[in-house]
């Protein structure tokens, strides 16, 4: 199923796992022009590198997946709605010119996609809800002002509830991986979908980040999707 907002993939089950991405996407509707170089629409600024073909590949009985259907330069739909960085009018020091709205223009196009992507979420998680939801993102193998290599091949991130988090990380050093904890962000800061619909409802989620390295091609998608299929199925039963 797809909308302008979002897609689903697969069929959410009760007491199954959500995969949840909020930055799937570089997708900019015809009708807005955000007024950047073209080739920064494939870089981390516009989409989470690699994170749709893993969430595509984790679909299975008893695994959907809900994907974001627009960039986060478009509006960024993990933040908070009243936020500054919503629609971010500078990303990663690049000038976002489409988006030095108006304030009626800014509600408009939060109405337009910030709200009917949350409202379907919450709908799903209502009526299937999970015995996990899995936070998926993915994240830069350095920073743009720093040449020294992250060492993480994956963080996990939690704010209040680290109960799946707590699970997790054993499981994936398990498989031989670099893990962080709260590496290279914090939940505590940057957790607000999770904040929403899993923090705030008591529901179990998992969120993480994977280096971008790791799942740039074909080949590392599918590896990191049989993997982290695997470790969420085993969260979900320890839960």
């Amino acid at each position: 199923m797809e909308a302008e907002a979002y897609r689903i993939l697969g069929t959410p089950r009760f007491g199954g796992i959500l995969v949840v991405a909020d930055h799937a996407s570089n997708r900019v509707p015809a009708d807005i022009d955000l007024g950047v170089a073209p080739r920064l629409m494939n870089e981390h600024i516009a989409i989470d590198i690699g994170v749709a073909g893993v969430a595509e590949r984790m679909v299975r009985p008893g695994i959907a997946a809900y994907l974001a259907q627009v960039s986060r330069l478009v509006c960024d739909l993990n933040r908070d709605p009243d936020g500054p960085d919503i629609i971010p009018a500078v990303s990663d020091g690049h000038a976002i010119p489409g988006n030095q709205l108006s304030e009626q223009d800014r509600r408009a196009r939060i109405e337009r996609f910030y709200a009917p992507y949350h409202r379907r979420l919450a709908d799903l998680l209502d009526a299937a809800p999970p015995a996990l939801i899995f936070s998926l993102h993915s994240f830069t193998p350095s920073l743009a002002t720093c040449d020294r290599p992250r060492p993480w091949q994956i963080g996990v991130l939690y704010n209040r509830d680290d109960r799946a988090a707590r699970l997790a990380i054993p499981l994936l050093e398990a498989e031989g991986l670099v893990v962080g904890d709260q590496e290279p962000y914090s939940g505590t800061t940057l957790n607000a979908s999770m904040d929403r619909h899993a923090e705030a409802e008591g529901r179990p989620y998992l969120g993480v980040e994977i280096r971008q390295d790791q799942i740039a091609d074909e080949a590392g998608q599918a590896e990191w999707a049989e993997r982290l299929a695997r470790v969420c199925n085993a969260v979900a039963v320890r839960l």
